[in-house]
């Protein structure tokens, strides 16, 4: 199994009626900028172990489970939207560093959150690091009705049980499930994420730390113009991380495209584009190193 390099400790923090787990890697110091980083859909905080262990410098690393992912609860809620995780962010900010800007860094469906939120309150971060969140294609007000419908439809399954996740007969079986998704993700590694990733439940099932109302559809339309105009208000430097395999192509077909992304955040006043060779978008699991050195190269 993966032998951790830097052991990181557990801390719950009350958080909007929630005891959210934050996963911390290293002591707080004056000389030290809050590094904190946050996952993505159906992803937990002790994801990042691999870039942490692959970091060169010692940082104060601040790694927190979102709503409903790995050790915090849910709030019995049965569906999700971006505005409670950017409210999240801000209280986990007020806790962890209320008087000092901290460097940000954001995984796929965090990266989506550090981008937003960055526009809105900018004087919070330093340093901001988007590792794949794209967004979303553009909508126009006549999908509504459709949108909705479907919302309602898919809460009636959740419901019914018909979203619930599968569960593993054993951990291993978790393991291999990771390295199905991601064909580059080591034996070793994927043991180790497996027990972060699942928990064995009472009756020695291996279930999924994650609830299955995120699989439930944003029953409100995405906003590109919206979007553009946080993008415009990000005055920090901001790296945003791709890696060599094309995602959008593979969930979109072609209704949101990489150049498309690329036109958006050119309203980023302040943007570089960072490349990981050989990775796809679990980035942080298949070049840990490359990954590391360029958030410490960018937060320098």
């Amino acid at each position: 199994m993966y032998q951790v390099k830097r052991k990181s400790r557990s801390e719950f923090v009350p958080i909007r009626n929630l005891q959210y787990h934050v996963q911390i890697w290293g002591e707080p110091s004056p000389d030290k900028t809050p590094l904190v980083m946050v996952h993505g859909w159906m992803d937990v905080a002790a994801s990042y172990q691999f870039v942490v262990d692959a970091f060169q410098d010692d940082h104060y690393i601040i790694a927190p489970d979102w709503r409903g992912y790995g050790k915090t609860p849910s709030g019995q809620v049965d569906n999700y939207w971006f505005p409670d995780y950017m409210a999240d962010l801000d209280f986990l900010l007020d806790h962890y560093s209320p008087d000092r800007p901290v460097n940000l860094v954001g995984h796929s469906l965090g990266g989506n959150v550090v981008m937003l939120y960055g526009g809105v309150r900018p004087e919070r971060i330093r340093c901001l690091v988007n590792l794949e969140g794209f967004g979303l294609p553009a909508t126009t007000p006549d999908m509504a009705p459709a949108r909705y419908a479907k919302w309602m439809d898919e809460l009636k399954k959740l419901h019914r049980g018909e979203m619930d996740l599968r569960a593993y007969d054993a951990v291993s079986g978790v393991a291999r499930r990771l390295m199905k998704t991601n064909p580059r993700l080591s034996q070793d590694k994927a043991d180790w994420l497996a027990r972060h990733w699942a928990e064995e439940n009472a009756e020695g099932k291996w279930t999924i730390l994650g609830q299955p109302a995120h699989k439930v559809i944003s029953a409100h339309l995405y906003q590109s113009e919206e979007v553009l105009a946080l993008y415009r208000r990000l005055n920090m430097p901001v790296l945003a991380v791709e890696a060599s395999d094309n995602s959008l192509d593979l969930w979109w077909k072609g209704k949101f495209t990489l150049e498309q992304y690329h036109e958006r955040i050119k309203n980023v006043p302040n943007v570089e584009i960072g490349f990981i060779p050989d990775a796809g978008h679990m980035m942080h699991h298949d070049q840990p190193e490359v990954l590391a050195g360029l958030i410490e190269r960018f937060i320098a």
